[in-house]
C-alpha cells in the first residue's frame, strides 16, 4: 500500500549518494518557490524509517530552499526488500 505524506528532510535517509545537475536543482527551485512541490519523492519506509533513493534533486531542492519537509510517496518494505536497493 502506498500513502502520500509530508516527512522531515531530517528523517529521510538517502544511502547512496548520487550527483546532481545543478541546473536542473535551480530549475526545480524556482518551480518549487512558485507552484510548490508537483511530485512526491519516492520513499521505502523500513521498521519506521524512511529511505530515499530517487528524487535527489526535489530532495536538493527542498533542502536549499530551507524547507522543514518534503511531499513522500511512502511504500512499506522489509529489510530484504532495502537490501536489494541496497545492492
Amino acid at each position: 500500500m502506498v500513502r502520500i505524506q509530508e516527512i522531515p528532510l531530517r528523517q529521510i535517509h538517502r544511502p547512496l549518494i548520487r550527483q546532481t545537475d545543478p541546473q536542473k536543482v535551480e530549475a526545480l527551485m524556482e518551480s518549487i518557490r512558485e507552484i510548490g512541490q508537483q511530485e512526491p519523492i519516492e520513499v521505502l519506509e523500513v521498521d519506521g524509517q524512511y529511505y530515499g533513493f530517487s528524487g535527489c534533486h526535489r530532495f536538493e531542492a527542498c533542502q536549499r530552499l530551507g524547507q522543514e519537509s518534503i511531499r513522500c510517496r511512502v511504500r512499506r518494505a522489509t529489510r530484504s526488500v532495502l537490501q536489494m536497493h541496497l545492492a
